[in-house]
C-alpha cells in the first residue's frame, strides 16, 4: 500500500510541474479525418471507444509501463495534445515519437502521429502510423476509419475494401459503413459486389431512396434496362407521392423509345404533383423528341409561367435558346416569347431583365435593350456587366449625355475598375467638356491591369481632349505613349497626324504616321483626307488632290470638311471656279471652318 501511494504523490508532483497543461487534460487530441482535417471527436472516443463489440482501452497500458516511465510518457503525451491544440505540429511529432520510444505500442501515440503526418501532408508516413494504430486496435472504428483515410490518400482502393469487409462484421448495425463500402466496390470498378450491398442495406432498413438511386445509376451503366426500370418502380410502390420518380421513369422509357409508356409515367406525375413545373420540362424532352415541337414549346411556357421553376433553371433554358437561334433563327420568336414571360413572372429579379436585355441587343433591338438593362439596374446595381452593357449601348446611340451620367454611377459602384473611367472621359470629350474628361481619364490610368490595348486607348483620348484645349505638349505626349503601346494604331497615327497638320507643325512626322495609318486601313476616307491635307501644308498641292480625291471617291462626297479641303486644294491649283463649287457644297453639308462663307463671298483662299 505503502508503494501505491507513493506511486500516487509522484503522479500529483508531476503534473503540478506540467503547469498549463492540466487546463488541457479536457481537450486531449483532436483527431484528423481524411489525414488532413480535423475528426469529430477526441481521443476519449478514439482510445477509449467502448460497445458491445469493444473493450474498454486506457491511453497508457499499465502492463508496458511502471513508475517514472509511465510519468514521463503522460508528461509527453499531453504536452503533445497542448502543441497541437497551439497548431505547432512540429513539437506535437516531436513529443510524441519520443513518447512512443517509452511505449511502441500505444495505439493513441500511433493514432495521433498518423494525424500530425496528414497535416503535414506527409502520406507515406500518415499511412504508416495509422496502419500500426489499426492493427493494435482492430475493434476500435476511429482507428480504422483513419487507417482508411490514409489508404484513400494513398490511392489503395482495395485495402480500402478490405478495411471496411472487416468494420461491417464488426459493426452489422452501423449502415454508414455499408454505403461507404458500396462506394469502394464502385470506386474499383466491382459493379456486382456494390448492388450486393446495397441489397443487403435494403434488407436490414427498407427500401432507401440512396441504395435504390445508386443501384439505378450502375444499372444505367451498365445498359441493364429492366434493372433500372425494376428499381424506379420499387420506389414509386414504396414512395407513392414522391414526383421526381415518375419523372425518372419517364426519362427513362423516353431514353428507350418506349413513348407511350413515358407519357402514361408524366401523366402519373402530374396527378401526383399537378403543380409542378418540373412536369412540364420533362414533357417537353418528351414531345421534343417524337418532333412534336409545338406541344413541346407549350410545355416551356407552362412551366415559365410558374414562380415555382426557379429564375436560374428559366435562365439557363433561355440560354440554350440564345445558341441555337444563332442557326435557327426561325426561334426567335419563341425566345422572344419566354424572355416576355421572364420578366412577367419575375418583377423582382434582375437577371430576368438582364437576359431579356441580351436577346434584344443580340438581335439590334439597341434602345429596347437598354430599357431592358435599366430595368435591371434599378433592382441591382452590384452586376458590373449589366453597366457595361449598357455603356457601350449609350455610346452606339451616341446618347453621350446618358453616358456621362451613368458611367460617373459606375465610376462611385466600382472605384476601381477601369472601363467607368473611360466611358466617362469619352462622353465629356464628345460633349465638349475636355478638362473633365480628362480628370477621369487620368484617374482611370492606375486602374488599368493588364490590358495594352485599353491602356492605348486611355491615352489616345488624353491627347484628344488636350488637343482640343490646345495644350499641345500633353497632347503629343499621350499620343506618343499611345503609339508606344500600339504602334500601328490607325486611330492615333490618323488623329496625331491631323492634328499636327492642323497646327502646321512637325510634318515630316505627320506625313510618315498619316501615310502608314493608309497602308494599315486603305480606302478611308478619314485617312485619306488626312494625308493628302499634311500634303497640302507641305505645298504639295497636285498630291493633295490625288489623296483628298480618293477620299471623296470612298464616301466623301457629303462630308463638309473634305469639300472644303478639296477646294482649297483647287484654289491653290489655280481652277478658282472649281474651288467655289466646291466650297459651296461644303456650306450646304455642313462641318466647315468658319472661314467657308468669306471663301464663298470673295472667291478667295483664307486660311
Amino acid at each position: 500500500m505503502k508503494k501505491k501511494k507513493q506511486c500516487t504523490n509522484r503522479h500529483k508532483s508531476s503534473l503540478l510541474r506540467i503547469g498549463p497543461v492540466k487546463g488541457v487534460l479536457c481537450f486531449l487530441l483532436i483527431s484528423i479525418s481524411s489525414c488532413k482535417t480535423p475528426r469529430t471527436g477526441n481521443i476519449n472516443q478514439a482510445a477509449n471507444q467502448t460497445g458491445k463489440n469493444s473493450k474498454s482501452t486506457r491511453i497508457i497500458d499499465e502492463k508496458h509501463l511502471t513508475g517514472k516511465d509511465r510519468i514521463n510518457f503522460e508528461y509527453l503525451f499531453f504536452n503533445a495534445a497542448r502543441e497541437k491544440i497551439l497548431g505547432n505540429y512540429d513539437s506535437t511529432e516531436t513529443l510524441l515519437l519520443q513518447a512512443l520510444r517509452l511505449d511502441p505500442n500505444s495505439a493513441a501515440t500511433l493514432y495521433e502521429l498518423a494525424n500530425i503526418y496528414g497535416y503535414k501532408n506527409n502520406k507515406k508516413q500518415a499511412l504508416y502510423y495509422s496502419r500500426k494504430a489499426a492493427m493494435l486496435e482492430p475493434k476500435n472504428s476511429w482507428y480504422q476509419l483513419l487507417y482508411i483515410d490514409c489508404l484513400k490518400e494513398n490511392k489503395m482502393a482495395n485495402e480500402v475494401i478490405n478495411v471496411y469487409q472487416k468494420l461491417v462484421k464488426e459493426y452489422p448495425d452501423h449502415i454508414d459503413y455499408y454505403y461507404e463500402l458500396a462506394n469502394a466496390y464502385i470506386y474499383t470498378n466491382k459493379a456486382a459486389d456494390a448492388i450486393k450491398i446495397y441489397d443487403k442495406i435494403e434488407s436490414l432498413i427498407g427500401v432507401a431512396e440512396e441504395a435504390s438511386m445508386q443501384k439505378l445509376k450502375i444499372y444505367k451503366a451498365l445498359n441493364n434496362f429492366e434493372k433500372a426500370v425494376g428499381e424506379v418502380q420499387k420506389l414509386i410502390k414504396t414512395f407513392p407521392k414522391e414526383s421526381k420518380y415518375y419523372g425518372i421513369l419517364g426519362e427513362l422509357y423516353q431514353g428507350k423509345g418506349q413513348s407511350e409508356k413515358a407519357l402514361a409515367a408524366y401523366n402519373d406525375l402530374i396527378k401526383v404533383d399537378p403543380e409542378n413545373p418540373y412536369v412540364h420540362l420533362s414533357l417537353a424532352d418528351y414531345y421534343r423528341s417524337i418532333k412534336k415541337n409545338e406541344k413541346a414549346f407549350n410545355e416551356i411556357k407552362i412551366a415559365f409561367k410558374s414562380r415555382d421553376l426557379n429564375i436560374d433553371t428559366k435562365v439557363k433554358i433561355l440560354l440554350s435558346y440564345y445558341s441555337i437561334t444563332e442557326t435557327y433563327t426561325e426561334l426567335k420568336a419563341d425566345a422572344d416569347s419566354l424572355c416576355k414571360i421572364i420578366v412577367e413572372v419575375h418583377q423582382d429579379e434582375a437577371k430576368a431583365f438582364s437576359i431579356y436585355g441580351d436577346f434584344l441587343y443580340r438581335d439590334k433591338k439597341i434602345e429596347e435593350a437598354r430599357t431592358q438593362y435599366r430595368k435591371a439596374l434599378d433592382l441591382d446595381k452590384s452586376k458590373y456587366a449589366i453597366w457595361n452593357q449598357l455603356l457601350i449601348i449609350e455610346s452606339e446611340l451616341n446618347d453621350y449625355a446618358a453616358m456621362e451620367k451613368e458611367s460617373a454611377e459606375a465610376m462611385e459602384l466600382f472605384p476601381n475598375l477601369a472601363l467607368p473611367y473611360f466611358f466617362n472621359g469619352a462622353s465629356n470629350i464628345q460633349m465638349k467638356k475636355y478638362n473633365e474628361a480628362i480628370k477621369s481619364l487620368n484617374e482611370g490610368l492606375e486602374f488599368v491591369y493588364d490590358n495594352e490595348s485599353i491602356l492605348a486607348q486611355f491615352y489616345a483620348n488624353i491627347g484628344d481632349a488636350n488637343n482640343q484645349l490646345k495644350n499641345y505638349a500633353a497632347s503629343d505626349s499621350a499620343y506618343n505613349k499611345a503609339l508606344e503601346i500600339e504602334p500601328n494604331s490607325v486611330y492615333v497615327l490618323n488623329n496625331y497626324a491631323y492634328y499636327l497638320s492642323l497646327r502646321n507643325n512637325n510634318l515630316e512626322k505627320a506625313e510618315a504616321m498619316s501615310k502608314k495609318s493608309n497602308d494599315i486601313s486603305p480606302n478611308n476616307n478619314s485617312y485619306q483626307d488626312t494625308y493628302g491635307w499634311i500634303l497640302y501644308q507641305m505645298k504639295k498641292y497636285n498630291d493633295a488632290k490625288i489623296w483628298i480625291g480618293k477620299a471623296l471617291e470612298n464616301g466623301g462626297r457629303k462630308n463638309g470638311t473634305l469639300l472644303e479641303h478639296y477646294g482649297d486644294v483647287l484654289f491653290k491649283l489655280g481652277e478658282t471656279e472649281e474651288a467655289l463649287k466646291y466650297w459651296i457644297d461644303a456650306k450646304k453639308a455642313g462641318g466647315t471652318t468658319e472661314l467657308i462663307e468669306k471663301k464663298i463671298t470673295d472667291k478667295k483662299l483664307y486660311e
